[in-house]
């Protein structure tokens, strides 16, 4: 990713110039991957994003920096730090979608330098990067769509123009995320890992390997189930979600993949349909879930490991994600980045967006009304492959087992806060607050200063 730095450098004396970058397309190249690399800093999906600050929206750790602990309890607006975080994630993810639109606003007056299916493919990453940003900055900033969908959210940046953008309503943003993914699909009908072309470093120079590292058609199509399933659209969800679950392309993980400590596959990468590519991830690993890192760590108590996984559980991420620190309470394996020189490239430094599991899960929700055999298959489908055997799961059940579940095999990657959201629940678990919905807790208020420099626009909360 070293070839970024000048699209991202903001220095002018380094700066490339939009000419000479887009006259090429290795220009086009280095551009999209400068947006997948800024969303991979500390501050996006490197930290915060995450196992960070929504991580701990989400209640998912007994123990956090106390740099958390307005967020903890939603109180963002009396902690300068807890408003600086927020204010990053605003700005850079705003940041990435302006050098996104830049990307998209020449690409298609320079179709003739691209080679084969390459001006697909990219045109398609750069289109989903853009629905897929905006949607998590909805996720973040917007009212969820079951509280208002005719609440004003946030802006829907279409061109990188430094003009302000007109505040939308959650479902206009959400409007605008389906038709952007659903043009990326259909550009990324030819994608390799559709096709099942074999791509090897003699085919330019292997751009087209490693798909799960990019926006990929089977991505796109996992987000679409995602944004629906928020939407409430339960018909369109289960049919995203089944392409992707009936394409095979995500070889579910196996223990035998877990069991050797030198080499195993923590981060169950296989079944990723998008993962970000963290190059500081053993740096970040270091810092957040181990003794090095000082008071910056997270971590579970053992009542809490337990009440995820039950404690006498074949659960392979029981078995396999946590490791006990000195005073017995637990860390997440899940990041952690072995000295093995055999350790597979694969596994290494990934942050998983998008994955199989999730797509069973969205299916079973969107079914559970319609069709609860079906719907408590997919969830058994998910157990049996995690180590542990089905189980009845009737109607009277279901919302408690899915949550169960679900939270299980997110651990870790900001995925619980957002399935709250969604459902606009009054609690999240414990959570230190008794009632989320009475503190606005669900939306991180917008920066003040968007608010001061766009006229009209008006407070989230």
């Amino acid at each position: 990713m070293s070839s970024c730095t000048d699209w991202l450098d903001v220095e002018p004396k380094s700066q490339v110039r939009d000419s000479n970058l887009f006259s090429s397309e290795s220009g086009f190249k280095e551009a999209l991957a400068g947006v997948y690399t800024t969303l991979a800093y500390e501050p996006l999906y490197g930290r915060e994003m995450t196992f960070g600050l929504i991580g701990v929206l989400g209640a998912e750790w007994d123990f956090q920096s106390i740099s958390y602990d307005f967020d903890k309890t939603y109180d963002y607006k009396n902690s300068t730090t807890s408003l600086n975080r927020i204010d990053a994630i605003w700005n850079q993810m705003y940041n990435a979608i302006a050098n996104d639109n830049k990307l998209l606003e020449e690409i298609d007056a320079k179709k003739g330098v691209f080679r084969d299916n390459n001006f697909d493919i990219i045109k398609g990453e750069a289109l989903a990067l853009r629905a897929w940003i905006h949607f998590d900055l909805l996720r973040v900033f917007g009212a969820s769509y079951k509280e208002n969908p005719n609440k004003l959210s946030i802006p829907y940046f279409t061109k990188a123009s430094k003009e302000i953008a007109t505040q939308l309503s959650v479902d206009a943003v959400i409007t605008n995320v389906i038709s952007d993914l659903n043009q990326a699909a259909e550009l990324l009908k030819n994608d390799p890992i559709v096709t099942g072309r074999q791509i090897t470093i003699a085919d330019d120079n292997g751009y087209l390997m490693n798909r799960q590292v990019h926006l990929n058609y089977y991505a796109v199509k996992g987000l679409l189930a995602r944004v629906y399933l928020y939407k409430h659209d339960h018909a369109q969800a289960v049919s995203n979600a089944m392409e992707v679950i009936n394409s095979a392309k995500f070889p579910w993980i196996t223990q035998n993949s877990l069991v050797d400590a030198n080499n195993a596959d923590l981060i169950f990468s296989t079944e990723h349909l998008f993962a970000l590519n963290i190059v500081r991830m053993n740096t970040i690993y270091e810092n957040s879930f181990t003794t090095t890192g000082g008071s910056n760590v997270f971590y579970m108590f053992p009542a809490t490991r337990t009440e995820y996984y039950d404690s006498n559980s074949d659960d392979y991420r029981y078995l396999y994600w946590y490791r006990a620190n000195n005073e017995g309470n637990y860390f997440l394996r899940k990041y952690e980045q072995l000295e093995s020189t055999s350790w597979p490239t694969a596994y290494r430094n990934k942050m998983p967006i998008i994955k199989l599991s999730e797509m069973y899960f969205i299916a079973a929700e969107a079914l559970k009304d319609t069709d609860i055999t079906k719907a408590s298959t997919l969830i058994n489908e998910v157990r049996v492959h995690r180590g542990l055997s089905a189980m009845t799961i009737d109607r009277s059940v279901f919302d408690t087992v899915l949550l169960q579940e679900f939270r299980k095999d997110v651990v870790g990657e900001g995925q619980l806060f957002f399935f709250h959201k969604r459902l606009n629940s009054s609690r999240i678990p414990r959570s230190p607050i008794n009632d989320i919905i009475a503190v606005k807790g669900y939306k991180l208020p917008i920066p003040v200063s968007e608010l001061n420099n766009a006229p009209g626009r008006v407070d989230n909360q």
